[in-house]
């Protein structure tokens, strides 16, 4: 490896401006940063805090996502086969391996796809400016895999992320001049440009559309549903006896018995690829936090938004989603993973400390306002966190104009 950092330093003239190679330069630095420490580094000074740079912070972030990751691979690999009548009553953990390498065959594709559109978007807008490859979408290049749905056909994959970075990101100046978190704009993109590919109920289960046209018969039985769509459906298709509606905590009884509150949290139930499991989640939240590369503050006060508005929601009542256990609202759909590694994005979250505490608040309070209030939109985490990133900037406004009223009347009383 020393060798392999000398031969790159040794032909770094070639690349800068006057060299040979001059019009690589993007490339080149690029490549040799992402491998090793850049040659100059600034080592002193009243700023320096630590001695990570963007690269490594970056994929310190990717390490959080493994867990994720690796848990959707199996996850998607279990529903694909059990879509299939001979696998119809397979146990969850048996067959692992054969699920894990089916999973691998669906997911991978995504991922690839997504890396292999973003970073080329942002090879070519780097030649046209003369800069290296921006660390930015090394993360976004995989939550935009993650948020999506297992069916999702490659194309849209493609086109979702060409929009998320081009109008996203570059035109506001690249990494870190973004307004909105770049893998849910991409979400968003696609979920209003395609709604029938990223809800309904045969998006979530692999190949089960393509099986429920051809032959209905053999996936009996499979509503292809999320919990959260379930839980639309037991709300929908009220059941009446002597021509009074079922009460609504029948409902929630059914739904909580179809996915307990352990299936749930260990994320053994339909969704999108990397955001069924709450337990996956915590182990990224974990690293993001030890590392201290993720706001504390920004989970903690995600999940006590919305945990209060669920205890709201259940002193109103009436129907299956005011009834559902407000803790049952954190563990399912994507409300863990919104909240670790959407809500902290550094660039587009809060900045000062108060502000990401009210930041993340009412992030989590309006994802579950969302979800309950309009039954036929029940995702709405990534919509509450694009809101706030917009509100973000007005936050930390006035929490800092706050600051320097308090100083100003301190300094006028001495």
């Amino acid at each position: 490896m020393k060798f392999l950092e000398k031969y790159l330093h040794k032909m770094e003239p070639h690349f800068i401006k006057g060299g040979k190679y001059e019009k690589w330069n993007p490339l080149f630095e690029t490549m040799a940063t992402f491998a090793f420490t850049p040659k100059l580094v600034t080592n002193k000074g009243s700023h320096i805090r630590d001695g990570v740079d963007l690269k490594r912070t970056m994929m310190t972030v990717i390490l959080a996502l493994i867990p994720c990751l690796i848990f959707g691979i199996y996850n998607t690999g279990h529903w694909e086969m059990a879509v299939s009548e001979a696998n119809r009553n397979l146990p969850y953990f048996d067959a692992m391996g054969a699920k894990f390498l089916t999973g691998l065959g669906i997911v991978m594709p995504v991922v690839i796809v997504s890396y292999g559109v973003g970073l080329g978007i942002e090879f070519l807008f780097g030649m046209i400016r003369g800069h290296s490859l921006h660390e930015g979408f090394l993360v976004s290049g995989m939550l935009i895999p993650l948020t999506m749905p297992a069916d999702v056909p490659l194309w849209m994959v493609g086109l979702a992320t060409a929009f998320a970075v081009i109008i996203g990101k570059e035109i506001f100046g690249g990494t870190g001049m973004n307004v909105v978190n770049i893998a849910l704009t991409a979400r968003a993109f696609l979920f209003f440009a395609y709604p029938t590919s990223m809800s309904g109920d045969k998006v979530w289960m692999s190949g089960l559309g393509d099986k429920m046209a051809t032959n209905p018969e053999s996936v009996d039985g499979f509503s292809g549903a999320t919990a959260l769509g379930d839980l639309a459906s037991f709300m929908s298709d009220k059941a009446t006896v002597a021509g009074e509606v079922v009460q609504s905590n029948v409902a929630v009884q059914n739904f909580t018995g179809e996915y307990t509150a352990w299936e749930s949290f260990m994320g053994m139930i339909p969704g999108s690829i990397g955001e069924t499991s709450t337990m996956a989640c915590l182990i990224g939240a974990l690293v993001l936090v030890f590392t201290g590369v993720g706001s504390l503050r920004i989970i903690l006060s995600f999940f006590a938004g919305g945990f209060i508005m669920g205890l709201l929601l259940n002193v109103i009542g009436g129907n299956p989603y005011l009834d559902l256990p407000a803790y049952y609202h954190l563990i399912i759909g994507g409300f863990a993973f919104g909240a670790i590694f959407m809500a902290t994005d550094p660039v587009t979250a809060s900045q000062t400390a108060t502000g990401k505490i009210i930041y993340g608040f009412l992030g989590g309070f309006l994802a579950i306002m969302i979800r309950v209030l309009n039954p036929a939109y029940p995702e709405g985490v990534f919509l509450a966190i694009l809101f706030m990133n917009i509100m973000a900037p007005i936050i930390d406004h006035y929490i800092v104009q706050g600051n320097i009223n308090r100083r100003l009347k301190r300094l006028k009383t001495v």
